[in-house]
Parts: C-alpha cells; sequence; structure tokens
C-alpha cells in the first residue's frame, strides 16, 4: 500500500478533555504528530499570558492541534464522505492542513510577533516547506504534498471548501479554541453545540455551509465567541501581562542594539535583534527557554529591564483605567511629562492598549479583509447569508467594538508618594 493511504495496524487515539477521544487512523497523521515541530507546540501555550489571570490556562498549541484535526476529521470522514460536492482525494491534504495549522506559532505568539514583525502562518509555510521533519514525512505522500498544505494555510489552495473547513467564520479552528480554552479557563461562555453543527454541515463549491435547520446552534456559536473575546481574550489583567511581556523584549532588542553588556548573552534573541533569524532559531525559541531569560534578567544591571522581568514571573502586573484616545491625548501628554520629572520612563511604564474585535461580518466586495460570511442551505436548496434569517445574528454584523485602557505601575507610584508629590499628582491625572 502506498504511503498516503497506508493505515495503523491498530488505531491511536488520545484522550482528550473537549473531544473525548481523538482518533487516529493514518500512518502519516501519526508520523507528523512525532515529529520535533509538531511537538514543540507542547512547549507553547494556547492563550500565552491569560494562565496569569485563569490559572487552569496551561493548555498549549498540541492540544488545540489535535483538536481541529479531529473536528475536521470527522466533518470529512462522518458528514462529506460520500457527497457529491466533497473530493475524497483532498481528504489527507485537509485532515494534514488542519492539524499543521498552528505550527509556526511562537512563543507567547501575538505578543512575540508584534515585538519582532513576524507572522505566525508565514513560519508554518516554512516550516512545512523547509528542511525539517514534517517537511520529510510530508513528502513521502508526494513531492508537491508539503506545498499542498501550505496552501491551504495561506488561503491560496484551489479548492475553496478545504480552506474554509480550516479557516473561515465558521471554521474546525474556532470550534475548537472556543471549546478548549473555555474548559481551561473554567467559563462558560465558550460552550456551543458543536454535535448539531457537524451534524448539519454540509460541503458545497466553495465553502462548508450549514442546513437552516441548523440556524440556532450557529447563533449560539456566534455569541460563544462574542462572549469569549471580551471576557477571556480581551481581559484587561491578561493584556496588563502581556504589555509588560512586550515591554521586556523592547527592552532587551534596545539594550542589545545599544551595545549594553547583558550577564548572560541572550544568544537565542541575537537573530532576532539582529533581523538575520534562520528557521532553526524561530524552531529552537519556546517559552520555556523564554521563562529562563526572564529569570536571568531579573539580576540584569538595567533597572528597567531587571524590574520588568521580575514583574512578569511574579505576577506584579501594571493597572490600569479606562482611556478614551479621542479626547485625552492631551491628558495622556501631560502625564508623561510627569512621569519624565519624576524619573519614569514612559515608554515603558505608561501604555495604552487597545483590543478591537469583529464577531461576525457579512461579505463587502473590495474591502480589506473581507469575511466570507455564514451561509444556510435553505429546504429549496438555495445558499442564504446568515443574518438575513436570524436576526440576532444581524444586530451584530459588522459591529466591531473596540476598548482602549491605560497601563500603569500603581504600586510603583502609592509606594513613593509619600516621598514625591509628583507621584500623588500622577496618581490623581490618572485615577480622574
Amino acid at each position: 500500500m502506498d504511503y498516503k493511504n497506508e493505515k495503523l495496524i491498530e488505531e491511536k487515539v488520545f484522550k482528550d478533555p473537549v473531544h473525548r477521544y481523538i482518533h487516529v487512523n493514518d500512518k502519516v497523521i501519526w508520523d507528523v504528530i512525532g515529529t520535533r515541530e509538531f511537538q514543540r507546540l507542547r512547549r507553547i501555550k494556547q492563550l500565552g499570558t491569560t494562565y496569569l489571570v485563569f490559572h487552569g490556562a496551561e493548555h498549549s498549541r498540541f492540544h488545540h492541534s489535535l483538536g481541529v484535526y479531529e473536528i475536521v476529521r470527522r466533518i470529512v470522514d462522518d458528514g462529506f464522505s460520500g457527497r457529491p460536492e466533497w473530493d475524497d482525494e483532498e481528504r489527507l491534504v485537509t485532515l494534514c492542513a488542519a492539524l499543521l495549522h498552528d505550527l509556526g506559532h511562537g512563543p507567547y505568539s501575538h505578543a512575540f510577533e508584534n515585538v519582532f514583525d513576524l507572522d505566525h502562518e508565514k513560519f508554518t509555510q516554512a516550516i512545512i516547506l523547509g528542511e525539517t521533519e514534517v517537511n520529510a514525512v510530508l513528502r513521502k505522500v508526494s513531492p508537491e504534498f508539503p506545498q499542498k498544505i501550505a496552501d491551504v494555510i495561506g488561503k491560496t489552495y484551489p479548492d475553496k471548501l478545504v480552506v474554509s473547513l480550516i479557516s473561515s467564520q465558521i471554521d474546525a479552528d474556532r470550534m475548537d479554541y472556543l471549546q478548549r480554552d473555555a474548559y481551561f479557563t473554567g467559563v462558560s461562555y465558550g460552550h456551543f453545540d458543536m454535535e448539531r453543527i457537524l451534524r448539519v454541515m454540509r460541503p458545497s463549491e466553495d465553502q462548508a455551509v450549514v442546513k437552516s435547520s441548523g440556524m440556532h446552534a450557529v447563533e449560539d456559536y456566534i455569541m460563544s465567541r462574542y462572549q469569549m473575546y471580551w471576557q477571556v481574550y480581551f481581559h484587561p489583567v491578561s493584556r496588563s501581562a502581556e504589555v509588560i511581556l512586550t515591554k521586556i523584549l523592547h527592552r532587551a532588542k534596545y539594550l542589545y542594539e545599544t551595545g549594553y553588556e547583558f550577564k548572560q548573552q541572550p544568544v537565542h534573541f541575537q537573530t532576532f535583534f539582529d533581523k538575520t533569524l534562520r528557521l532553526e532559531d524561530y524552531i529552537a525559541l519556546d517559552e520555556g527557554v523564554m521563562t529562563t531569560y526572564f529569570q536571568m534578567w531579573t539580576k540584569e544591571s538595567d533597572e528597567v529591564l531587571a524590574d520588568l522581568s521580575n514583574r512578569f514571573l511574579n505576577r506584579r502586573l501594571f493597572q490600569y483605567v479606562e482611556f478614551n484616545p479621542a479626547v485625552e491625548y492631551e491628558k495622556m501628554h501631560e502625564i508623561k511629562e510627569l512621569f519624565i520629572e519624576a524619573g519614569i520612563d514612559p515608554e515603558y511604564y505608561l501604555v495604552v492598549d487597545s483590543s478591537s474585535d469583529l464577531p461576525y461580518d457579512f461579505y463587502r466586495p473590495g474591502e480589506e479583509n473581507e469575511r466570507l460570511p455564514i451561509f444556510l442551505k435553505m429546504p429549496n436548496g438555495e445558499l442564504s447569508e446568515i443574518s438575513r434569517s436570524s436576526d440576532i445574528v444581524d444586530a451584530i454584523s459588522g459591529k466591531r467594538r473596540t476598548d482602549h485602557k491605560l497601563y500603569f505601575p500603581e504600586d510603583l507610584l502609592e509606594a513613593g508618594k509619600a516621598d514625591n508629590p509628583l507621584y500623588h499628582k500622577i496618581l490623581q491625572m490618572l485615577k480622574n
């Protein structure tokens, strides 16, 4: 039997708290899971700094990637197989893309990406196409197979139905992370009737659609996503930790570029700092390595780097107040001047952070980041965009919510206000 169709002698299963069991029968899938690049995902948290708010949120990208694979496996094997709109030749491409869709995430994901101007999807593609163990496994299927999976990740694959299962407004990625993140954070917001959605999901020419009888389950899914973003993903305390993490990396980068003599040279960061990054350097950096550097940096001579590292490791986070950028920038400028006068660097200790989300959007041709809408399959076979049938979805369609917070070290200001009247003045301005 050729490798593409080779099955394991005995099915392998992963016990999973969300899906009960994750089933692996394909030799290709089992071999990909065993590669060093995929195993690295065990050392990357799914929710970054959120564990500092919800202590159970220690689950990894490895957990999530297996979960997305399992949802897609159920869709294509139990729901789509045998239907004329679905090409069974796309099965293995789809399963591998689901399993590998997050392969390129770096430590603390989005904060890390923002500091070094990186794109995890591009690194996912680079790992799949590069001289890696993952690539060696995929090339055993065919020389073209890694490129096919990279194209699915990059949303350029010719079969748009395959792409929609991995990346759309109702995809396996979202269906897994909402439930998984809800489970590990202990909240109830992310739960929805996935079983119902999978039962009524159907293949169409360009994307997966949902039978109209499943509309209410989709409404529940969309609202679950909305609640998870504002109650968990954009939690202001988690954002405070992310602000500090970002500033640690900015400070270390600045010190490196200005010739500072580190007590322990940041060898794992050097190619990130000087923009000579190689794929191997990227793969070698995980959250365990970063935490080790943060621990060492608490002993650095640079007071800013040492303080920020200590704050992150020991959860001594910044306080926050609501901030309206439309009317408060003059006030912000004055506070910055007071920080400088008090000897506190506002670049690292006074930070505006913004969060924004669009829970659902209908198709607007030509707009940047246009979103493929969710379609209902009506009893007559026609497709109808969901907001035309659902009052709930219509009420939130296209409505972007944005939130701004101003973060600052209240503990530092409180401790020094008795000796320095400026600290007291700063606190008054921040809280009024």
